[in-house]
C-alpha cells in the first residue's frame, strides 16, 4: 500500500497499523459514515480509508429521533453491505445502545456478530473509564476497538441534550478517559463536540489517532455523516460543512422526472424495447 493513507493505492484493506503509521507521519485523514454498498463503493474509490457504519443509521436510515432505538440486528445488514461495497477501506461497526454496556461478555458477543456475520474489521463503542473492562475484553479477544468520548449520543438523555462536553474540570476527566482507553488497547478515539483546544491537547498526548467531529482542526482525522457532507440534512449542526447541495439536486431531478411522466414525454421511444 502507498504510504499515503488517504487515496493510497488499492490492493488490500487499510488496517489499524496503517492508522498508527499515519499518526507517526503526522498525516491527517478523512473518515465517513456509510450504510449501503453503493455509497460505500463511491467513498472507497475516492480513497476514504475508514468507513463507519454508525448508529446514526437510526436517524438517517430508519427515521428515529435519536440513535437509541437502533439494534444490532438493524445494523448487521448495513455493515455487511458496506463491507461488500468496499475493497480498501477499514470498516468500523458501531455497537448500538444496549449491546455492550451490561458486561464485557455482552460486548464480546455483540462484536463477534458484527465481525462474523457482517465482516466488520473493527467496532466502536462510547464511554470512558466505565467501559474499560469491555475494551480490554474485546482487544484481548482480537477485536480492534475505536473509542468515543465527548458528546456520546447514546448518553444524550443523561447529558440533557446535545451539548458541548469537556469544558472546565470535565476536560481533565476526558483527558484521563482518553489515556485510559489507549492503555486498555483502543486503536483510536473519536472526540465529538469538545472544545478545540482540549481536542488538540488530547491528540498530542496520545500515541493513537484521534478522530474529530465538532472538535476543531487539531485532531488526526475528521469524520462526518455522509448525508451532512452532501447537504441532505436540514438544519445541520454547527460543526457540519456541506460540500454539496444534494437535497436541492434530488428535488430538481424528481420534479423533472414527474413532469415528464405526467406530460407523456417519458419514456421516449429510445427508452423502450421493440
Amino acid at each position: 500500500m502507498s504510504s499515503s493513507l488517504y487515496g493510497g493505492a488499492p490492493g488490500r484493506r487499510v488496517t489499524v497499523r496503517d492508522l498508527a503509521a499515519a499518526k507517526e507521519r503526522g498525516e491527517k485523514w478523512p473518515m465517513l459514515t456509510a450504510y449501503d454498498a453503493m455509497t460505500a463503493r463511491v467513498f472507497d474509490e475516492a480513497g476514504i480509508p475508514v468507513l463507519l457504519v454508525g448508529d446514526s443509521a437510526a436517524m438517517v436510515v430508519y427515521g428515529y429521533d435519536s440513535t437509541l432505538p437502533v439494534s444490532v440486528d438493524d445494523l448487521l445488514p448495513l455493515t455487511a453491505a458496506v463491507v461488500r461495497g468496499s475493497s480498501r477501506a477499514l470498516v468500523v461497526a458501531d455497537l448500538p445502545f444496549g449491546s455492550y454496556q451490561a458486561s464485557p461478555a455482552q460486548a464480546l458477543e455483540s462484536a463477534a456478530r458484527f465481525m462474523k456475520e457482517a465482516g466488520a474489521h473493527a467496532v466502536k463503542l462510547e464511554g470512558g473509564r466505565r467501559v474499560l473492562p469491555q475494551v480490554e475484553a474485546l482487544v484481548s479477544a482480537g477485536v480492534p476497538v475505536m473509542a468515543h468520548l465527548g458528546l456520546t449520543p447514546q448518553s444524550v438523555n443523561a447529558f440533557g441534550g446535545y451539548r458541548v462536553q469537556g469544558r472546565g474540570q470535565a476536560g481533565d476527566e476526558l483527558m484521563a478517559d482518553a489515556k485510559d482507553l489507549q492503555q486498555a488497547g483502543a486503536f483510536a478515539v473519536v472526540l465529538e463536540c469538545v472544545p478545540a483546544d482540549l481536542a488538540e491537547r488530547v491528540t498530542t498526548s496520545l500515541s493513537i489517532p484521534t478522530v474529530g467531529i465538532g472538535a476543531g482542526a487539531g485532531t488526526d482525522a475528521q469524520v462526518l455523516v455522509w448525508q451532512d457532507l452532501m447537504g441532505l440534512t436540514p438544519n445541520p449542526a454547527k460543526f457540519v460543512r456541506a460540500y454539496s447541495d444534494l437535497r436541492t439536486e434530488m428535488d430538481r431531478a424528481v420534479r423533472a422526472f414527474a413532469a415528464e411522466v405526467t406530460s407523456g414525454a417519458f419514456p421516449a421511444p429510445e427508452h423502450a424495447y421493440s
